[in-house]
């Protein structure tokens, strides 16, 4: 009897129990060719990030959003929002009991409106080009992507899902159903492979997934692509029923997403807590601890340099944690938690110091002062390189 160990498996190969001994000797450095020996031809996992809702480091909780599309608690999730009610969106430590997750995405309406025929509510994470490629989209050997996820919603009805493929303005979309309200459900929808139109091999956005909440007929009135096809807005949400901003205290709560190439249903792959927290950080990254809100009042964390005499002008770099995707935006913060300023020495200390630049690179950021005669610089930053 032949002996399979991770190291040995073969893309392509089948293994079956009776004629192989597969041997699992390193489980976790070893797991995603031990998922290969399972399915061969698929063997990359979630290409989501965050999908487990364990980082906020922007904060768990923001309310009164309105418009506009931005990344407000969860990393990596952004919800969109076009003239639809008033919502607060927040991590919370509400999970399906025994599943191993510890933490949902909820978004939940404030303040109803009437949906009229130009609004919309998504909720979506946005991925790059250049860690797609193994999909094959656009190509013969194209796959399937499978998405699972739970779900809990204070409304039942039929909701959509979709995929949007920025680089070739496709879509593909489909339906699921909350059959009970305030209960946590398990879903899975596999999308069909997309033939046509390459993702470009780039650090920019080329797709996302995308969840609706709420939409009006200009986003429901045709008929949802089941199959990739040229996007047509009329079709992109097509098939909702349920609009969650029809109602203050209406939600929707979504944890465990995963979206992997093939159209098996596995279990969730799940990423050490390090190495997630660092693929978040690719795209934000802050100097303060994980638990605090970027703007606090808050000393630990503080970046900084000491000179050895009183200068008007300090020039000090720092090395992120993480390269960033791109070159990011800074935020700078002084101890009190005011932006656009730094705390300084001078003797005594003092708040509220003025930035004369700054300046970003994707590995480390640099900034410039000139407050006159002090000899310390401090501050708090956010590195932000998102899609």
């Amino acid at each position: 009897m032949a002996y399979v160990t991770p190291s040995t498996v073969v893309a392509g190969q089948t293994y079956s129990a009776a004629s192989h001994n597969i041997i699992v000797n390193d489980i976790i450095d070893h797991e995603d060719r031990l998922d290969t020996v399972q399915n061969a031809q698929y063997p990359a996992r979630n290409v989501l990030i965050n999908g487990a809702m364990q980082f906020s480091q922007r904060g768990t909780s923001v309310s009164g959003i309105s418009s506009g599309q931005s990344y407000y608690t969860a990393d990596r999730w952004t919800p969109a929002i076009s003239a639809n009610g008033t919502w607060t969106c927040a991590v919370s430590a509400d999970a399906p009991t025994g599943s191993g997750f510890r933490n949902s995405l909820r978004m939940t309406c404030n303040v109803s409106a009437a949906t009229a025929a130009s609004t919309y509510h998504y909720l979506s994470q946005r991925l790059e080009g250049q860690t797609l490629q193994h999909i094959k989209k656009g190509t013969s050997s194209a796959q399937p992507l499978t998405l699972s996820f739970w779900v809990k919603g204070s409304t039942t009805g039929t909701y959509v899902a979709t995929l949007y493929d920025w680089d070739n303005t496709r879509s593909v979309g489909a339906t699921y159903t909350i059959s009970a309200a305030d209960t946590w459900e398990q879903k899975t929808i596999t999308f069909p492979a997309d033939t046509t139109g390459a993702l470009d091999n780039d650090n920019a956005v080329s797709l996302d997934i995308t969840f609706i909440l709420a939409a009006g007929t200009d986003r429901t009135s045709g008929t949802l692509n089941t199959t990739w096809a040229s996007f047509v807005a009329a079709n992109y949400a097509a098939g909702q029923t349920v609009n969650l901003a029809g109602a203050a205290s209406r939600y929707l709560a979504i944890t465990g997403v995963q979206l992997e190439p093939g159209s098996q249903d596995r279990p969730f792959k799940y990423v050490r807590y390090d190495d997630e927290l660092r693929r978040c950080q690719r795209y934000y990254e802050k100097s303060y601890n994980l638990g605090v809100t970027p703007g606090t009042s808050y000393t630990a964390g503080l970046d900084g340099v000491q000179v050895s005499g009183p200068t008007a002008n300090i020039d000090h770099a720092f090395w992120f944690r993480v390269s960033k995707r791109a070159d990011p935006i800074l935020t700078f913060y002084d101890a009190a938690g005011s932006t656009g300023v730094v705390s300084y020495f001078t003797g005594t200390w003092s708040n509220n110091g003025a930035i004369a630049g700054s300046r970003a690179r994707e590995n480390y950021g640099a900034i410039d002062t000139n407050i006159g005669s002090s000899t310390i610089i401090t501050f708090q930053y956010v590195a932000n390189a998102e899609l």
